[in-house]
Protein backbone atom coordinates (compact mmCIF):
# COMPACT_ATOMS: atom_id res chain seq x y z
CA UNK A 1 0.00 0.00 0.00
CA UNK A 2 1.18 3.31 -0.99
CA UNK A 3 1.83 5.99 2.25
CA UNK A 4 -0.72 8.35 2.19
CA UNK A 5 -0.54 12.27 3.31
CA UNK A 6 -2.81 15.29 3.53
CA UNK A 7 -2.48 17.30 0.45
CA UNK A 8 -2.23 20.86 1.61
CA UNK A 9 -3.42 21.80 -2.00
CA UNK A 10 -6.43 19.25 -2.44
CA UNK A 11 -7.31 18.79 1.20
CA UNK A 12 -7.62 15.53 0.93
CA UNK A 13 -5.78 12.31 1.61
CA UNK A 14 -3.99 11.07 -1.09
CA UNK A 15 -0.90 9.19 -2.32
CA UNK A 16 2.14 10.60 -0.89
CA UNK A 17 5.69 11.28 -2.53
CA UNK A 18 7.96 8.28 -2.31
CA UNK A 19 10.67 10.39 -1.23
CA UNK A 20 11.43 14.32 0.19
CA UNK A 21 12.08 16.70 -2.80
CA UNK A 22 15.29 18.17 -1.81
CA UNK A 23 17.12 18.17 1.80
CA UNK A 24 16.43 20.21 4.68
CA UNK A 25 13.01 21.03 6.68
CA UNK A 26 11.24 22.39 3.23
CA UNK A 27 11.81 19.13 1.21
CA UNK A 28 10.16 17.31 4.82
CA UNK A 29 7.04 19.73 5.01
CA UNK A 30 6.18 18.85 1.44
CA UNK A 31 7.04 15.25 2.19
CA UNK A 32 4.39 14.93 5.02
CA UNK A 33 1.61 17.56 3.31
CA UNK A 34 2.01 17.10 -0.33
CA UNK A 35 0.50 13.94 -2.68
CA UNK A 36 2.55 13.15 -5.33
CA UNK A 37 -0.08 14.14 -8.17
CA UNK A 38 0.38 17.97 -6.48
CA UNK A 39 3.97 17.73 -7.01
CA UNK A 40 3.75 16.23 -10.59
CA UNK A 41 1.62 19.13 -11.15
CA UNK A 42 3.92 21.76 -9.98
CA UNK A 43 6.91 20.37 -11.51
CA UNK A 44 4.84 20.32 -15.01
CA UNK A 45 3.82 24.25 -13.71
CA UNK A 46 7.43 25.18 -12.44
CA UNK A 47 9.14 23.56 -15.93
CA UNK A 48 6.48 26.11 -18.10
CA UNK A 49 7.39 28.90 -15.67
CA UNK A 50 10.83 28.33 -16.19
CA UNK A 51 10.95 28.53 -19.97
CA UNK A 52 8.05 30.67 -20.91
CA UNK A 53 10.02 33.51 -18.20
CA UNK A 54 13.28 32.42 -19.44
CA UNK A 55 14.36 31.77 -16.59
CA UNK A 56 17.92 31.51 -15.54
CA UNK A 57 17.82 28.84 -12.27
CA UNK A 58 21.70 29.00 -11.08
CA UNK A 59 20.39 32.74 -10.28
CA UNK A 60 19.29 33.37 -6.93
CA UNK A 61 16.44 35.78 -8.06
CA UNK A 62 14.77 33.14 -10.29
CA UNK A 63 15.49 31.02 -7.39
CA UNK A 64 13.54 33.18 -4.84
CA UNK A 65 10.70 33.74 -7.33
CA UNK A 66 10.41 29.78 -7.85
CA UNK A 67 10.45 28.88 -4.42
CA UNK A 68 7.51 32.19 -3.61
CA UNK A 69 5.37 30.57 -6.59
CA UNK A 70 5.62 26.80 -5.59
CA UNK A 71 4.64 28.08 -2.18
CA UNK A 72 1.41 30.12 -3.64
CA UNK A 73 0.80 26.84 -5.97
CA UNK A 74 0.50 24.50 -2.94
CA UNK A 75 -1.86 27.26 -0.94
CA UNK A 76 -3.67 27.53 -4.30
CA UNK A 77 -3.10 31.21 -3.99
CA UNK A 78 -4.84 33.32 -6.51
CA UNK A 79 -1.67 35.40 -7.27
CA UNK A 80 -0.07 32.34 -8.51
CA UNK A 81 1.82 33.51 -11.61
CA UNK A 82 0.81 32.21 -15.31
CA UNK A 83 2.96 31.50 -17.92
CA UNK A 84 2.25 34.28 -20.93
CA UNK A 85 1.78 31.77 -23.46
CA UNK A 86 -0.34 29.28 -21.57
CA UNK A 87 -3.03 27.76 -23.17
CA UNK A 88 -5.76 26.17 -21.15
CA UNK A 89 -6.04 22.58 -22.46
CA UNK A 90 -9.10 21.59 -23.65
Amino acid sequence: MSRQVFCRKYQAEMEGLDFAPFPGAKGQEYFDNVSKQAWGEWLKHQTTLINEKRLNVFEAEAKKFLEEQREKFFSNDASLEKAEGLKPEA
